[in-house]
């Protein structure tokens, strides 16, 4: 990726300039690295919206990938606000149109912009795991994607993402400064869309959510070979 240095000058330059800076950097890295391969794109001229498009997260790539791969429904992808405090991953919070969530947290101003946004006719793009799995399969997902389906009542689409480990490896050391871009064929899934689980009446609310929480993985899952799959094989 590109270095520190050059990364802060471009947070530095006026919003409109750096998101142009940013888009050309980010475009050439993809163009040069990515070989991206998509099925199901005939999913998005059928799909109600808006909608919450829902990932398995392997790599700080995803989102650019998923960015490209979605450009004619141009969701809001929700992510963390690590990504815009780190210098380098800024950039590429300027090529992909978010909105920040603290995770781990009761983030209610978060979850309040999220939920506005669907009611504004914005698309999601979510990835339940809340963080990239450093297993290269997926992980336990978190139960947010529950809440934030209710409250919106938005229809999923479930995306299984693989090869994006390989063109932007996790950083072992967790400094996402120092993650470099490597050539690597990109496999992108989209699935058909789906309703989020109704709850039971005598249904607790703990079992409900484990449920409809692995509903939704599940869909992810079945998008990937097997040995993506991990907890949700």
């Amino acid at each position: 990726m590109i270095s520190t240095g050059t990364a802060k000058l471009i947070n530095l330059l006026p919003h409109k300039l750096a998101v142009g800076i940013s888009k050309k950097v980010v475009n050439c890295y993809l163009n040069k690295y990515a070989h991206i391969h998509v099925t199901g794109l005939q999913q998005l001229q059928t799909i109600q919206t808006p909608t919450i498009f829902v990932c398995n997260h392997l790599s700080n790539a995803d989102g650019l990938v998923l960015n490209q791969v979605l450009k004619s429904v141009d969701p809001t992808f929700v992510a963390g606000v690590k990504l815009s405090n780190n210098d380098v991953t800024n950039v590429a919070v300027h090529v992909v149109k978010t909105t920040n969530i603290k995770p781990n947290s009761a983030d209610k101003e978060g979850l309040k912009r999220i939920i506005n946004l669907v009611k504004q006719g914005e698309s999601l793009l979510i990835f339940p795991e809340g963080t990239r799995s450093r297993l290269g399969s997926m992980i336990e997902a978190k139960k947010g994607i529950i809440l934030i389906a209710q409250m919106t009542g938005a229809p999923i689409v479930p995306i299984g993402l693989y090869g994006t480990e390989k063109l932007l490896p996790i950083n072992e050391g967790g400094d996402m400064s120092s993650e470099n871009f490597h050539e690597a064929e990109v496999y992108v899934t989209i699935g058909k869309q789906f309703e989020l689980l109704k709850r039971e009446k005598e249904q607790e609310k703990k079992e409900y959510e484990e449920i409809a929480t692995t509903h939704i993985m599940k869909q992810i899952a079945e998008l990937l070979p097997d040995e993506y799959k991990g907890v949700y094989r």
